[in-house]
């Protein structure tokens, strides 16, 4: 293994935290119980965030077992190393190059073809391996049984079965995962067919002194592929061995009729079909109904292309409506129980440090008023909807609609998260394949009116006008997004990916995961909207108070006064929204000394600044998770066309208004 085992001591060590003496991988493919695995070992010792120069999620845990201090990380889901999205390259490079101790590949048991696919290419690192066969108690309701002393022998691994969402299994994988880290047995060689292994063995010797980092079989199996990556890399180092790999390539196809890199590939399948066939046993159905399990009886409905939809409807109403109604209870309970100790109306005159006082509660009453109401339980239940399996299905059924923007059915994951809070949502987007779908996603997030937006249309339009302008500025909201969405996907340049989701079954969400899964991204997201909002608000009701954004709101005057027809204080409202959408209001108030808004203001202008403000420049922390996320450019590219956008709509929307109202 050139590259790997000719000089393992000189391989820079992947620990991340600190004095941990042994690092742990955990791969497999999407949806099989990965990560429910990986909050059972580490718990609460968890780092979230990105691979170094990417923007895909790394996890990574803490387990503390009989003195020892182990590093677990969490690859991303993937399929096979064939395709080379972020994902791919980044859990392949970390595994060949970083050279984890041991690897625990997580394979769902009800699904074994698929997932011992990517198990030989795992095996081709060379890298110690224990396989952990998840969710075995769901393929045995299904009517199968797997040998798996037959399967341990027949690939060469241990094999620990589990039902990972009840711990069962864990506490084996850790002692058995932890004897292979230390002992480091090398996985067995997968066998081709003769044709093949006759090509790989003509290689071999040529890349025996090769430096390039990954193992000598997979370099020579990837050059038999034709992998472009590859040839390149060889071709730096000594190009005659790509030339004699091109000939044994042709040799291949010339004997099969096909090209060979979809030869190996289907000698992989071939391979884990023999597998499969061996060691999976048709029993006595259990818990099946009429031939159907409950599974496949609730995906006739989930799936129907009508009464799928209308569950998507009630099951997205029913997140939005729960979040809305009772973080409305709570949030007005947490209001009144602080109106008591502190007022928290912006102070824009009295002594410095009154101003500044006031401004940072008041964006600490934002966070409070907003996270744990709304995002709280608005994540709770998505968590609910999530490990229970049902989310993939609304993403699939809202795939054929979501290709129209170039993004795909995984991306309803961040638009829904927008309605609690645009920053976790963009946070989400990291879900998506490609950076083009990642930027749309993103974009897309932005105009998503969150529960701020929401106080600014509820306060200003439902409460002064009615609610059926309210009702239409949200579906005009929809319409937009859908449109942006349309714009985004012709102008930013890139590719974007189909979707490729595992339709996990269904099972009754875990406490314990759902409270975890709610935990870290509230926590995630604390860390960045309260420090935005305190210092943000403050800064900026000082600001104020002293006259520094009198000679801004007069420049602005054109735009707001004679262009969207507001008040000439409107400029103030909307600079004070950049902190936190709410602030509008609160500022509109505190200028004109009145909540009665509709004497200060006609019906269109309330409905004009409602307008605006959902669409405008994103707040403070969303523009700062912006900046992590892409850069100052791309952050700032973003809040000056929603800009622009706001101000030719809300014009437009003035002179329209004019004529009908």
């Amino acid at each position: 293994m050139a590259g790997c085992e000719a000089c393992p001591e000189h391989i820079s060590r992947p620990v991340v935290i600190k004095d941990a003496d042994t690092v742990i991988a955990l791969a497999g493919n999407a949806n099989v119980g990965k990560s429910v695995i990986f909050n059972q070992l580490t718990g609460v010792d968890q780092i979230i965030g990105n691979w170094p120069g990417k923007t895909v999620e790394r996890a990574v845990g803490l387990l503390q077992h009989k003195g020892r201090r182990i590093e677990i990380v969490d690859l991303p889901g993937i399929y096979s190393f064939s395709t080379y999205s972020m994902e791919e390259l980044v859990s392949r490079d970390f595994i060949a190059l970083e050279r984890p101790d041991a690897v625990i590949n997580v394979i769902d048991a009800n699904a074994m073809e698929r997932n011992l696919f990517f198990t030989i290419q795992l095996m081709e690192f060379g890298v110690p391996m224990v396989i952990a066969l998840n969710q075995t108690d769901l393929l045995q309701k299904r009517g199968m049984t797997i040998d798996f002393a037959k399967l341990e022998q027949r690939i060469g691994l241990p094999v620990i079965p589990m039902i990972a969402i009840k711990g069962k299994g864990i506490a084996e994988l850790t002692e058995k995962i932890l004897e292979v880290a230390d002992k480091k047995p090398k996985p067995p060689v997968a066998k081709y067919g003769k044709e093949i292994e006759e090509r790989i063995d003509k290689l071999l010797p040529l890349l025996a002194d090769l430096k390039t980092g990954y193992p000598a079989r997979w370099v020579a199996i990837k050059l038999l592929e034709r992998d472009q990556e590859f040839s390149e890399l060889v071709v730096k180092k000594e190009a005659s061995i790509v030339t004699v790999a091109d000939g044994l390539a042709k040799e291949l196809e010339e004997i099969h009729g096909e090209p060979s890199g979809v030869v190996i590939t289907a000698e992989r399948y071939q391979l884990v079909d023999r597998i499969a066939s061996e060691v999976l046993t048709q029993i006595a159905p259990s818990e099946v109904i009429e031939g159907k399990s409950f599974s496949d009886r609730l995906d006739s409905i989930a799936l129907h292309p009508v009464l799928g939809y209308l569950m998507v409807v009630a099951v997205i109403g029913g997140l939005l409506i729960w979040t809305f109604l009772f973080g409305s209870q709570i949030s007005t309970i947490i209001q009144n129980l602080l109106a008591g100790i502190e007022r928290y109306e912006p102070a824009v005159s009295g002594p410095v440090w009154s101003i500044l006082w006031n401004g940072a509660f008041t964006g600490f009453i934002a966070g409070v008023t907003l996270i744990i109401p709304y995002v709280l339980p608005f994540y709770l239940i998505l968590a609910v909807i999530e490990d229970s399996g049902y989310l993939t299905r609304i993403s699939f059924m809202l795939d054929k609609g979501m290709h129209k923007i170039g993004l795909h059915g995984k991306a309803i994951i961040p638009l829904i998260l927008g309605y609690g809070c645009n920053v976790p949502a963009c946070h989400a987007c990291r879900i998506m394949e490609t950076r083009k779908q990642k930027l749309i996603s993103t974009v897309l997030v932005t105009l998503v009116p969150c529960t701020a937006r929401t106080v600014v249309i509820l306060g200003l339009v439902a409460a002064f006008v009615n609610i059926w302008w309210a009702l239409a500025l949200y579906a005009f909201d929809i319409i937009l997004i859908l449109v942006v969405g349309r714009i985004a996907y012709k102008v930013i340049p890139g590719e974007s990916a189909g979707l490729i989701m595992e339709m996990s079954k269904y099972h009754m969400p875990s406490l314990r995961v759902v409270v975890k899964q709610t935990w870290a991204r509230t926590k995630s997201l604390l860390w960045v909207v309260f420090p935005a909002y305190i210092i943000g608000s403050a800064a900026l009701q000082a600001l104020y108070s002293f006259g520094v954004l009198d000679p801004i709101n007069a420049a602005l005057n054109f735009i707001t006064v004679w262009w969207l027809g507001l008040p000439a204080v409107a400029g103030i409202l909307l600079i004070f929204g950049v902190v936190r959408k709410e602030l509008t209001i609160l500022m509109l108030a505190v200028i004109f000394q009145t909540t009665n808004f509709a004497l200060v203001m006609t019906p269109l202008q309330l409905i004009v600044l409602a307008l605006v403000s959902m669409i405008y420049i994103p707040c403070i922390a969303v523009i700062i998770t912006l900046v992590k996320e892409y850069g100052w450019k791309n952050a700032v590219t973003i809040a000056a066309a929603e800009i622009g956008l706001a101000i030719l709509i809300g014009g437009i929307a003035f002179r329209l208004g004019t004529l009908l109202m």
